[in-house]
């Protein structure tokens, strides 16, 4: 593992990979804890999966933008250190599986050398920004997102107040009011608009889909694209301090705006004003790269089934504003292909195209800047790869997770069934490849990675009991979702709880139901038009547990009687609280804030002080068994059980020295008075942690 280390430009990049090998041999040595070790794993796109031994790799491509060199990158680590196989996520991700641990860091350096990064990609961090797949040549565009989208990448990218919070945090762009990018759905939702001439965005704010999924609020109506980046610091900053830590499931941002509401919200917003070192950080979108399009001849190509081109034309090929092009969408069954196909691909756009491709949110891909004589060509080049499938965003095409085939939450199988519906659709509703009124997602638990609570027709994968205590794999079927356009959506009602093998049939009485009765109504404004009850009715006899044959015990592309198995999720990463690991980890934010001061990096030493300050605070408070659910309230009992009581002395209390940070506007001398700060406060607490020990 030495030679990646020589082949590393970029020296933060090198320091980063050098240290995850240094933290997994200190791991598997036993120095660092397995927790610990987790949440560190985690925000370096390292992620446990079902199976054990082996794990997950994220790799974290902006918006969906991938070269064709950085996708035959990714097919080479692949094939090296995988098994071949290219997943791509509903964040618009790669997903590579059955990884040795240990080959991690070099699997990663090998990755950096297209410039290709899986830091941040898992992990209580800034995950993937996502976007519209289409920004840059959507009709309807005011302009593109994606020199935005890939400015926020950047800042964020390694910061520090984005590294440790108290869960993760996800941020979208959508190039038009028809919010493509699901603003609605997102911690931060971006929708592109022109105001008198500027460049701007709408703001959405809170949003999350999970067991409890929340509509974001409207932040701003209109804000210059100069003040996105600081709005963002600020957000964070606040998500940071007073977001919940403890419980997993209360530790999103959306459960932050249900306590303290949205006036809350802002009002602890503008206390951080001062200490946010940037007021405006304009994106410079003049400089974004510019697309360069192969210059080649047209091949003279024959089209032997004319019946099914043009099927595939009308559902597969997206209007582009540069005259003389379109984009081809590849309909990617499940999000799975393989690098075989992969780097064919890659070359294809490569010599005919911009050398680029957008994943999608649908787990689909999109090949921009085609020439309109040059359809024919890539349409017999994309079926000899099997990437010719007509469908693309249409009710035939499925979005799924991953479920119980890789993931540890997984209660039942989202592929399996997808499969399946996949060929109901094909073969008994022919009509609905080409509708793309009605939306099909499927998840394998309540967490939502297949989205399906904003679907018009959604699937979760759960499990049911009968009377003998026999447990069978499950759907809870949920109606009535969809995207509204312009930050405003609706979420699926649940409807009705099958056994997973009935799922087929649910979806046949659905799908008859609105043929018979549509009435040539969108399916959101169908179910909103009959209500809840309505579809419950004509459901209610699939739910009847005590009739199961003994193929219902068997879930969906498996041949084994089920087992409900669920392991320790890890989307949050964790956080441990032993003292001497808690200390230790002060002792570390210090030395990465001498580190900044020496880079010139006010603002982040200045984060990583306050870090220090916290952690060292919630070391004794963990010694003590006191809750330490957010920063806000460790500062608030640090005070009021070790400060007020005379126990520590702190001049001016402990709460002042601690939200020093944001009194203060970024600057050296701030900076280095504040680490010192941080020193005396490690020093102190560790002082009394040692005279504590001795007389116990």
């Amino acid at each position: 593992m030495k030679s990646f280390r020589t082949e590393i430009e970029n020296p933060i990049v090198e320091k980063d990979i050098i240290e995850l090998e240094k933290k997994i041999r200190q791991f598997k040595g036993g120095e660092v804890d397995e927790e610990k070790f987790r949440s560190l794993r985690l925000a370096r796109g390292v992620y446990g999966q079902r199976q054990p031994g082996v794990q997950m790799v994220r790799i974290k491509l902006p918006y969906g933008k991938v070269t064709s060199n950085q996708l035959l990158g990714i097919c080479d680590v692949s094939d090296e250190f995988s098994r071949g196989r290219l997943h791509i996520t509903t964040r618009q991700d790669i997903q590579i599986h059955y990884v040795d641990l240990e080959r991690t860091p070099e699997l990663w350096a090998q990755l950096e050398k297209d410039e290709v990064t899986i830091r941040e990609a898992c992990g209580n961090t800034v995950r993937n920004v996502t976007a519209s797949e289409t920004a840059g040549i959507d009709v309807n565009e005011p302009f593109d997102v994606s020199p935005y989208a890939h400015g926020i990448f950047e800042y964020f990218l390694r910061n520090p107040i984005g590294q440790e919070m108290g869960r993760k945090f996800k941020v979208s762009f959508s190039s038009s009011d028809e919010d493509t990018g699901l603003s609605y759905m997102h911690d931060l939702g971006f929708i592109a608009k022109i105001q008198n001439g500027e460049r701007g965005f709408k703001v959405m704010l809170a949003g999350g889909l999970g067991s409890q999924p929340r509509h974001a609020d409207e932040l701003y109506e209109f804000l210059p694209t100069d003040k996105i980046v600081p709005l963002m610091e600020g957000v964070i900053r606040v998500f940071d301090r007073y977001g919940e830590r403890k419980s997993r499931a209360k530790a999103r941002m959306k459960f932050l705006l249900k306590d303290i509401g949205l006036d809350g919200f802002k009002a602890l917003l503008e206390e951080e004003q001062l200490a946010i070192p940037v007021k405006s950080y304009p994106i410079e979108y003049q400089n974004y790269p510019e697309v360069k399009v192969a210059e080649v001849e047209t091949p003279e190509v024959t089209i032997e089934d004319k019946e099914a081109f043009a099927q595939w034309k009308s559902t597969n090929l997206v209007p582009q504003k540069q005259d003389g092009y379109v984009a081809i969408g590849i309909k990617v069954l499940l999000g799975d292909f393989y690098t075989d196909k992969a780097r064919e691909l890659a070359k294809l756009v490569r010599d005919y195209a911009a050398g680029e491709i957008r994943l999608s949110l649908r787990q689909n891909i999109l090949i921009p800047f085609v020439k309109e004589e040059l359809v024919p060509f890539f349409y017999v080049e994309l079926q000899k790869l099997g990437f010719a499938e007509a469908g693309y965003n249409k009710a035939l095409d499925i979005t799924a997770c991953p479920g119980t085939d890789t993931c540890n939450l997984g209660i039942a199988s989202s592929t399996g069934i997808a499969d399946e519906l996949e060929r109901v659709i094909k073969a008994e509703y022919p009509q609905y490849i080409s509708n793309p009124d009605v939306v099909i997602k499927i998840s394998g638990c309540m967490n939502a990675c297949g989205q399906h609570n904003m679907a018009h027709i959604g699937f979760q994968g759960m499990s049911v009991r009968t009377k003998d205590k026999l447990v069978a794999p499950a759907l809870q079927v949920l109606l009535g979702g969809g995207n509204l356009g312009n930050g405003n959506g609706k979420f699926a009602d649940k409807v009705a709880k099958i056994p997973s093998k009935r799922g087929p049939e649910a979806l046949r009485l659905i799908l008859d139901d609105f043929e018979a009765n549509g009435n040539g109504a969108s399916y959101t404004e169908y179910y909103e038009k009959q209500g809840q009850h309505y579809f419950y009715d004509f459901l209610k006899p699939l739910t009847d547990v005590e009739n199961l044959a003994p193929e219902d015990f068997i879930d969906w592309g498996n041949e084994e009687k089920y087992k409900q198995e669920i392991g320790v999720g890890e989307c949050a990463g964790v956080v441990i609280d032993l003292v001497a690991t808690l200390f230790f980890e002060s002792q570390e934010k210090i030395e990465n804030a001498e580190e900044a001061i020496q880079q010139g990096k006010w603002a982040a030493s200045i984060y990583y002080s306050y870090q220090s300050i916290v952690n060292s605070a919630k070391a004794l408070l963990t010694s003590e068994k006191v809750k330490t659910n957010t920063h806000s309230s460790i500062i608030k009992d640090f005070e009021e059980l070790y400060v007020a009581s005379g126990k520590i002395a702190f001049e001016g209390g402990f709460d002042t020295l601690a939200l020093q940070l944001n009194k203060n506007e970024p600057s050296e001398a701030f900076a280095k008075s504040y680490l010192e700060d941080a020193k005396t406060v490690l020093q102190r607490l560790e002082a009394f942690r040692k005279l504590e020990l001795q007389h116990a």
